[in-house]
């Protein structure tokens, strides 16, 4: 069974929350690299994330923000 494509507005708020990341981790001034180290990922799915190319587990964006200091709701 395969299984459809998200609609267009998941894929937006997907970029969007991406690039909220990418604002707080430039903020920050860390690179992919050190951001996944923090977060216990590698930078390729930093880097997918921030493109909003990968859907991101829950864990994964628990891990992000906790390594960024900010709150789930910073990404609103």
């Amino acid at each position: 069974m395969s299984s459809a494509p998200p609609p267009d507005w998941v894929l937006a708020r997907r970029r969007a929350v991406g690039d909220r990341i990418r604002e707080h981790r430039r903020a920050r001034k860390l690179s992919q690299e050190k951001l996944a180290e923090l977060a216990g990922m590698d930078r390729q799915a930093i880097n997918r994330i921030e493109q909003g190319h990968q859907a991101v587990l829950l864990d994964n964006l628990i891990q992000i923000v906790e390594a960024l200091g900010i709150s789930l709701g910073d990404l609103d």
